[in-house]
Formats: structure tokens, C-alpha cells, sequence
């Protein structure tokens, strides 16, 4: 059986390559790296050291989150994961989107749902209380009770 040939390929949308979609190309390729250095520092730290999956609850989270570090590596990582992921799903839908008004349509969508997901992450990152009140003692991480005392 031969294989299918394609009668008619979509043609190529975009005409010229501007500063903007240099900087995204070469965006692309160096957040990768730095997102596979960060991903793996952080499942290493989390996974290879201590306990392993077992020290995982939400004193171990809470304990983590208290330093500024910690704090600043999940925000990165959200960072350029959203950016990551948005960036190689507009490259799909100009590849597959057929006209420029589903392309933008399409894109506009993505861009609103990636700060939609950026902006949560964030509130969550930086808003996270360690020590919140009237939670069970045996939960929190030990710097809790010399807070309340």
C-alpha cells in the first residue's frame, strides 16, 4: 500500500521572519534548557534527596515555600512553562489554522488563557500562608508552632 499524498499542503503563513519571531525562535530553544535545569533540580531536590516521595505533604510544601528561593524557582518555572508551552502552541496553529482570522482568533485565545493561568500561579506563589490559622498542628511544618507561641 502506497502512501497518501497530499493534493494540495497548506501554504506557508508566514511571509517573512520579524525581529519578533527571531526573539520567539530563539526563545523557545533557551527556555527549554533552562526549563529542563530548573525541572530537574526541583525533582531532584523534592525526590532524591531526604525522604523521597514520602517527605511530600503540605508541611513539606509550606516548609519549602517559606524561603523567597523557593518562591522565585516556582515562579520561574511557571513562567516559562506557560511561555513555553504558548509559544509551541502558536507555531501549531499557524501551521494548521487555515485562515488569518482563526489564526488570531486562536492565538488571542491561547495568549488570554496563558496570563490567565501566569496570573493565578502567581497569587497562589506569593500569596501562600505557611501557617494558616486554625489548621491541624501535625499538618504544618515545625517553624509554625514557634509562631503562634
Amino acid at each position: 500500500m502506497a502512501a497518501p499524498e497530499l493534493s494540495h499542503p497548506l501554504p506557508s503563513t508566514r511571509k517573512r521572519l520579524t525581529p519578533a519571531h527571531r526573539w520567539w525562535w530563539k526563545f523557545q530553544r533557551i527556555s527549554g534548557v533552562v526549563l529542563v535545569v530548573l525541572l530537574f533540580a526541583h525533582l531532584f531536590y523534592n525526590l532524591v534527596l531526604g525522604d523521597g516521595v514520602n517527605q511530600i505533604d503540605f508541611a513539606f510544601v509550606a516548609g519549602k515555600w517559606a524561603a523567597p528561593l523557593w518562591k522565585w524557582w516556582a515562579f520561574a518555572l511557571l513562567v516559562l512553562a506557560m511561555l513555553h508551552g504558548m509559544n509551541g502552541m502558536s507555531y501549531l496553529v499557524g501551521d494548521y489554522a487555515r485562515s488569518q482570522r482563526t489564526r488570531r482568533f486562536l492565538n488571542a485565545l491561547l495568549g488570554a488563557a496563558t496570563a490567565v493561568i501566569v496570573v493565578l500561579g502567581t497569587l497562589v506563589i506569593f500569596t501562600f500562608d505557611p501557617c494558616p490559622q486554625g489548621a491541624d498542628a501535625s499538618l504544618l511544618p515545625s517553624f509554625c508552632a514557634e509562631v503562634g507561641k
